[in-house]
């Protein structure tokens, strides 16, 4: 009889229903992004007052290593979910992955992405897999020896900790893994460094009141400059009015945009699931003008199992070890997907920020109050604007 082995995923960093050809105008990217947003919608709802951080972008890498070796019904709710192809666009994520960590920018924003398959000594993979990940997501594979679980966690968290420059810790426990049934473990791991095109001035950073969820206050050092950014107010379908500005890095490839509501009255969750990378791509159309911007000096970490919110968006089978198929990788042991966690931490300060890693509202013309203070409950997103991608994105309830 043939085991049912796990194939354990780890995201260390911490982005669907419409046919491909239908979205000509959306980029691989921006599908991906659109991915790790749905399953950021699914976090919020069970915690709508804490601190959620994701990674979009290192959530579709992952997923997409996964679809390499995937074949059967769980390929297809993959492909459905993820809507694209990777025969198709294989070609477009491995020149999107090199432009998202292109040093042309004299390093001046700093983007490192790593994607590296753990597996079993002796352990045999499909060759087409491998060469396939490493083409298009230039992932390496190494060797391990999970028989001793407490050295093979070690080796993939130093691993981790030396790709996001020390910000990513202790991503997997030894418990984890199985001794006995371990055979891969997929990790994606991303670092983020970047400086604000327009600093905030040290001797401007005030302590001021942060008015977070159920009427609780808190005290926290806010940052503060008036210079000219783009933003702008925008509303959901159901005209609930929100503002939104945008804070662009030195290299100018890659932007901070917060949404904040108007209303104090109107929560999160009400503008929230009516953001995709449509709804951003419109938000990068408001007019520039001058701006006195009050924002918090925040970070924040989380550590997410993405087994639930990735099920009830659809992929159901890679987890189930009776219908799991990936085929594609081996075929002489099964494999299921036994844990998909992803761990992010964001800081943001004077200088910039460092993230380490996973129905569209029109804008109306409608003036910009002179002043853009964030100083209650917002979501933030870091997004690669020449791919769409967005890198990271989260809900911030207490800095």
């Amino acid at each position: 009889m043939t085991r049912l082995l796990p194939l354990l995923l780890f995201a260390a960093v911490m982005t669907l229903t419409v046919a491909y050809s239908q979205l000509s105008s959306v980029t691989p990217e921006e599908l991906g992004s659109d991915l790790g947003i749905q399953v950021f919608n699914q976090l919020v709802k069970s915690k709508p007052e804490e601190n959620v951080v994701i990674s979009p972008h290192g959530i579709a890498s992952l997923l997409g290593m996964l679809q390499f070796g995937a074949d059967g019904k769980t390929k297809k709710q993959l492909a459905t979910v993820m809507r694209y192809r990777m025969h198709d666009v294989g070609k477009i994520l491995k020149k999107n992955n090199k432009v998202i960590m292109s040093k042309k920018n004299k390093n001046k924003d700093i983007v490192t992405t790593a994607n590296a398959v753990f597996v079993k000594s002796g352990f045999k993979m499909e060759v087409p897999f491998v060469s396939r990940n490493k083409d298009v997501f230039h992932s390496e594979v190494r060797s391990l020896d999970f028989e001793d679980k407490t050295v093979a966690s070690s080796t993939i968290n130093q691993w981790v900790k030396n790709v996001t420059k020390g910000m990513i810790e202790n991503l997997i426990s030894p418990d984890i893994i199985d001794s006995t049934l371990t055979r891969l473990v997929l990790v994606n791991a991303m670092y983020f460094k970047g400086q604000w095109k327009s600093r905030f001035q040290p001797e401007n950073t005030k302590k001021r009141n942060f008015n977070g969820p159920n009427g609780k206050v808190y005290q926290v050092p806010m940052l503060a400059q008036l210079s000219v950014f783009r933003s702008g107010s925008t509303s959901t379908p159901s005209g609930l009015w929100y503002n939104v500005i945008e804070l662009p890095y030195q290299g100018e490839s890659l932007s901070m945009l917060i949404a904040i509501p108007i209303e104090e009255s109107t929560p999160l969750s009400a503008i929230i699931p009516h953001i995709s990378t449509k709804t951003i791509q419109t938000w990068m159309t408001m007019n520039q003008k001058r701006v006195q911007v009050i924002l918090p000096k925040f970070s924040a970490e989380a550590e997410t199992d993405l087994k639930e919110p990735l099920k009830n968006l659809g992929i159901t089978d890679m987890f189930d070890q009776s219908k799991a198929n990936f085929a594609k990788i081996t075929r002489a042991e099964h494999l299921h997907v036994s844990h998909m966690l992803q761990k992010t931490k964001i800081e943001v300060n004077e200088d910039g920020t460092k993230a380490s890693s996973a129905t569209t509202a029109i804008l109306i013309a409608r003036s910009s109050p002179p002043w853009f203070i964030v100083d209650r409950p917002f979501i933030f997103f870091i997004r690669h604007h020449p791919t769409g991608a967005v890198l990271f994105m989260g809900q911030v309830n207490k800095p």
